[in-house]
């Protein structure tokens, strides 16, 4: 089957591109594991060059970049020329700090010496997804390839123009022919190529099921694996919060690439003295979002990108306020093609229901009332999701402490909105997942740390 690009906003097929066999796929794992030793052997400042070179590319292609993917998967133009500078700063970052974070290190032993040094694992395939369709795939190539490793992007159906172009890109950089290749693979082939014997390591940003189907499988082959996987992140508002920030951050946070992504903040737990209040100022804060196309300077929240999606979340919504509870605003598809759906709030949630069991993901906020400070640090944590949180009070200190050690979570933030950072780990615990990204954890996910004893000649 081939990848079909859909405009999300208007219904219309805008490409397609055949699907690459699985052989063709194999033959790029080959040629990946047979480059990929002499890409480390060109040292540090060699690779940083070339990784310097993909940020200068990113930035001189910023517009046409951003405009694929709001065509592609609806994200507004702004968004769109931001996630392209994000993408050239995680490049610029690996580039100049990859060789500290793998230098050698020491250990005190009987040897003459000893310690362990950090070595490429090989080929690692990327199984990517739609939503930010470049810096999924940049958040890890650009760590993995400083450390030495060669790359195979499986990316989504949804979005080949993004994909093709990411590979444009990196040819464009001079990296060595075959060192990355995107595989335009179907999902059923997935399993087999990660039993290729030329796949050394499975990385999977996506849906829970999907981690499930390839973790699994990666650990069939005894394969290193990083999943990066939902979320269903709680703004916890304290009792002390300014609510007038915490209200403008909280929806922010939830209409980030038009509500569609993992970290977003989807459930609003709001202690009751200050639950009325701050519901009316979200509403004033939804009240001043532009619904419209994403090729509008002027639109702060496009369609979702297909309409299934649209679909999926509705039904969500649906059964949520069968369950008891209340529509503040939106929560209508709105008779027009494409996957529209409005801003919508959603008050009176709680267990038993979608909106507070399950991820949304989608322009849809949930507020769940808590009796008190304590109570809403437990239905915050009331979830089998554990990507990110964020806690709003006027104590900063205690919300450092509440943050470290009572926020269930990979990403915990006081006074502002969850958000991935290269300086930062990013990563979940539960289903949202294991392992790090960015910072030095993750320049080290995919290498081996090999120990190196040295002896006398004779003992």
């Amino acid at each position: 089957m081939p990848y079909v690009a859909v405009d999300p906003s208007t219904g219309r097929e805008l490409s397609r591109i055949p699907s690459t066999t699985l052989a063709e796929a194999r033959l790029a794992a080959a040629r990946a594991a047979r480059v990929a030793p002499e890409w480390w052997a060109t040292g540090f400042e060699e690779r940083a060059g070339r990784l310097t070179a993909l940020a200068a590319a990113l930035r001189a292609q910023a517009e046409p970049l951003a405009r694929r993917m709001a065509l592609e998967m609806g994200k507004p133009l702004a968004e769109g020329r931001s996630e392209v500078e994000k993408c050239a700063w995680v490049c610029e970052y690996y580039a100049e700090h990859a060789e500290r974070f793998l230098a050698p290190q020491s250990a005190e032993t009987e040897a003459v010496r000893s310690g362990w040094v950090y070595r490429p694992l090989g080929v690692v395939l990327a199984v990517m997804p739609w939503n930010f369709p470049l810096w999924q795939f940049f958040r890890f190539a650009a760590p993995a390839l400083m450390a030495g490793n060669g790359v195979l992007l499986k990316h989504a159906s949804s979005v080949p123009g993004c994909a093709a172009d990411i590979q444009s890109l990196l040819d464009e950089a001079g990296l060595p022919d075959g060192l990355a290749s995107v595989l335009f693979l179907e999902s059923s082939d997935v399993g087999d190529l990660i039993d290729d014997r030329h796949v050394h390591a499975v990385t999977l940003t996506g849906s829970v099921p999907a981690g499930r189907s390839v973790a699994e499988r990666a650990g069939r082959a005894l394969k290193k694996t990083v999943m990066e996987l939902g979320g269903s992140d709680a703004s916890v508002v304290l009792s002390d919060a300014d609510l007038d920030f915490a209200a403008a951050e909280s929806v922010r946070s939830r209409l980030i690439n038009n509500g569609q992504s993992c970290i977003a903040a989807k459930r609003f737990v709001v202690v009751d003295e200050l639950h009325d209040a701050f519901v009316e100022r979200v509403l004033d804060e939804l009240a001043q979002v532009v619904m419209g196309s994403p090729l509008d300077d002027e639109t702060t929240l496009g369609p979702m990108a297909r309409e299934e999606l649209r679909d999926e979340l509705h039904d969500q919504v649906r059964k949520s306020v069968e369950a008891g509870a209340k529509v503040r605003v939106g929560g209508e598809v709105p008779d027009r093609p494409g996957a529209w759906y409005p801003a919508t709030l959603l008050t009176e949630v709680g267990p038993g229901m979608p909106a507070y069991e399950e991820e949304l993901f989608g322009p849809v906020a949930a507020v769940i009332r808590a009796r008190d400070d304590d109570d809403a640090l437990r239905i915050a944590n009331d979830t089998d999701f554990g990507l990110g949180g964020a806690i709003y009070t006027a104590d900063l200190a205690r919300g450092e402490r509440l943050a470290a050690d009572r926020l269930h979570a990979g990403a915990c933030f006081v006074n502002g909105l969850v958000r991935s950072d290269p300086r930062l780990p990013f990563g979940g615990i539960g289903i949202s997942g294991y392992g790090r990204e960015l910072s030095p954890l993750g320049i080290r996910e995919f290498v081996n740390a090999k120990t190196v004893w040295v002896g006398e000649p004779g003992g």
